[in-house]
């Protein structure tokens, strides 16, 4: 629920936040209802800001959670959630959290109603405003697509979600939707048309500017990375951390160092809750370069205490150790002292 006591008008994504991992479990209804199944990815199109593209870099509000079954009941799901919360997903806004390490599989499955409060004065939004403007038979479309989503109906939703789009071709979050079940579809030209298609109809509405800017890094078009997420910042910068790792990301790729270190803290800076911790492992690239040892040294050191088992842990480890010895070998050797007796 949005903090005015409305549900959003359209659906958000509710992540399960696993050692500052996030991973979409599902997404809301109409009037804000959500459950899933733990374990359980039902109707979910993965999240773009959850794609690697390749590095080198239920329960609700009405809801209900439970073990996966044939999963080995409520000691997996304790595992599940050990470490983890429960939150929506809208940037520009901030989600109360539900902490989930003590949930277990006999408990009430209820866990309350999760409100969304506005944090900046952007300019971008994650709501196309277009979508209020919608004439009826375009809604209900719509939201007879989201219901086939949540029920795996892929190829019903995707003949609802045109539908929509051609009844109301200014319906950015028709597109949007459509895009993401033809990227998830593999349908990749087809996604980057609709995704095109939503911000001809909305400029301001963000959502579309990360799903190109990944399906462009996914590709190694780092340039079409670069405009696309300067775009998308400069309408939110205050509200896509993962954004601005995939911008510093670009420049780094397009040799653009100053640029991609700015784009970097810029980054950390925003991550309040650091869900990107490769940042620290990309500005500590771009630091050794620079033979600022001790910076990568400590930006390493960040990666590590705010993401020890993540999927680069291991990496990072034997970076960290091999700046340690370049910082090491690159300090001044000490002046030995002068064992004369004073006279």
């Amino acid at each position: 629920m949005m903090d005015d006591g409305t549900p959003p008008s359209e659906s958000v994504p509710i992540q399960r936040v696993c050692s500052a991992n996030p991973h979409t479990e599902t997404y809301t209804d109409n009037k804000g209802h959500f459950s899933f199944e733990v374990g359980q990815h039902v109707g979910v199109i993965p999240d773009a800001t959850e794609d690697n593209f390749g590095r080198p870099a239920g329960m609700g509000n009405s809801g209900s959670s439970s073990g996966t079954p044939g999963s080995g009941g409520s000691n997996d799901v304790s595992r599940l959630l050990m470490g983890c919360t429960l939150r929506a997903s809208l940037p520009g806004y901030r989600s109360e959290n539900v902490n989930l390490s003590n949930h277990r599989s006999l408990d009430d499955s209820e866990v309350g109603t999760i409100i969304l409060h506005r944090i900046a004065n952007v300019e971008g939004t994650t709501i196309s405003a277009t979508s209020a403007l919608a004439p009826k038979d375009a809604k209900k479309a719509f939201e007879k697509a989201e219901a086939d989503l949540r029920k795996n109906k892929w190829e019903d939703a995707e003949k609802e979600l045109t539908k929509a789009a051609t009844i109301y071709p200014k319906y950015a979050a028709a597109w949007y939707q459509l895009g993401r079940v033809q990227e998830y579809n593999k349908n990749a030209d087809a996604a980057k048309n609709s995704f095109t298609q939503a911000l001809a109809a909305d400029s301001k509405y963000v959502n579309p500017y990360c799903a190109l800017a990944t399906i462009a890094a996914r590709e190694a078009k780092w340039q079409d990375v670069k405009e696309t997420t300067d775009r998308l910042l400069k309408l939110d910068p205050a509200n896509f951390p993962d954004m601005w790792f995939y911008n510093a990301l670009a420049n780094y790729r397009l040799k653009n160092y100053d640029l991609a270190e700015k784009s970097a803290r810029a980054g950390i800076k925003a991550d309040t809750d650091h869900s990107q911790p490769r940042m620290n492992q990309l500005l500590a690239a771009l630091l050794a370069e620079r033979k600022d040892y001790a910076g990568a040294a400590q930006s390493l050191k960040d990666y590590l205490q705010f993401s020890p088992n993540g999927p680069e842990a291991e990496t990072v480890r034997k970076q960290l150790a091999n700046v340690e010895q370049k910082l090491q070998a690159s300090a001044p050797a000490q002046k030995p002292q002068d064992n004369k007796d004073d006279k």
